[in-house]
């Protein structure tokens, strides 16, 4: 069957040159007519060549197309925004403050809406509304704080341990000396040995919360370093800054952001796990982790476990709305999804 086709693809191409040739032996036909010359457009040239193609109007169309994670997105930003917002807004009161009755009696315990408090109070008479809010601030400027420093930290050594080849076993050593001591276990410690706040907790969370995200860039570096381009680009005589910033940095876009994006849950679990073991921020600092910790202590109570509903549900909005959007984000920076 193979051998009639390739018979029959033959005759067809001999029939054409056949033609071609009667065509050209034709004596009326001048050369004119045969051959003219195209005229050069300059204006057509240009649109021929031209793309309005941009990257991150790529990405940002791409990412509009998936409407549960913009959805998610308008959530966070507002949610964000009122977190913000909500200490300036009227008849709004102190987190730390203890209301009393006109008896002087306090307002413990209150149910959700009693007495105007929108969420209750707790044990000891404090707004309920106001110390999630308070405490949602306290935790998202932990986890942006968290991400940051091991964004900047984990790329920087990441890119290093990756690209250059002398640092490899000095970096691996490294890591594996660090990466072997629990983390869990320098909360505990850090939190014993330093005065308890916010800074000892980012200090220990920073202190090798970096060396996942060095890690993943150090393979994603190793995977693409060789390719022809920055092999050009080597022989070229480019630094190896531009071509870290500019060959190497721009390619892993997608996977800092899905990884940046997941570190500050992360950050925010782990406040709120230190300070569920009772080693965390004091009660004077409101924090979603002190929140939950005193909800959990009255979970027994039926009447009362709206003092941990509340911020459970603060603390899994945030952490599914991050997850969701930097997945979406992630896969939209990547240009392979571009191309519609």
């Amino acid at each position: 069957m193979k051998r009639y086709r390739d018979k029959k693809t033959d005759q067809l191409g001999d029939a054409l040159c056949r033609q071609l040739d009667q065509e050209l032996r034709r004596p009326d036909l001048t050369d004119e007519e045969l051959f003219s010359f195209a005229e050069f457009d300059a204006s057509a040239a240009e649109r021929g060549g031209y793309s309005n193609y941009s990257y991150w109007s790529a990405t940002v169309r791409a990412f509009l197309r998936d409407k549960v994670a913009v959805f998610f997105l308008v959530l966070m930003v507002a949610l964000l925004a009122f977190t913000f917002i909500q200490p300036f807004l009227p008849g709004q009161m102190d987190p730390l403050t203890i209301h009393y009755d006109e008896s002087g009696r306090v307002l413990q315990n209150l149910s959700p809406g009693e007495e105007g408090f929108l969420f209750g109070t707790n044990e000891i008479g404090q707004d309920i509304w106001a110390r999630i809010w308070s405490g949602t601030r306290t935790s998202l400027l932990i986890g942006f704080v968290v991400a940051c420093v091991e964004a900047v930290v984990g790329i920087f050594m990441g890119v290093l341990w990756g690209y250059v080849r002398k640092l490899d076993f000095l970096f691996t050593e490294l890591y594996n000396v660090l990466d072997n001591i629990p983390q869990t276990l320098l909360l505990i410690l850090f939190s014993y040995i330093l005065m308890p706040g916010v800074d000892t907790i980012i200090f220990a969370l920073c202190l090798t919360g970096w060396l996942g995200m060095a890690r993943f860039i150090r393979n994603q570096v190793v995977i693409i370093r060789d390719r022809d381009y920055n092999l050009a680009s080597r022989c070229l005589g480019t630094s190896i800054r531009s071509i870290v910033f500019r060959n190497l940095l721009p390619y892993l876009v997608s996977v800092i952001t899905m990884r940046m994006a997941l570190a500050i849950p992360s950050a925010i679990g782990n406040e709120v796990f230190v300070t569920y073991i009772g080693i965390g921020l004091p009660v004077n600092i409101p924090a979603l982790g002190n929140l939950i910790d005193t909800g959990r202590r009255l979970m027994m109570i039926p009447a009362l476990r709206y003092q941990l509903y509340f911020p459970v549900a603060v603390l899994a909005l945030i952490t599914i709305s991050f997850y969701v959007i930097g997945n979406a984000f992630a896969d939209a920076a990547d240009p392979k999804n571009h191309v519609n």
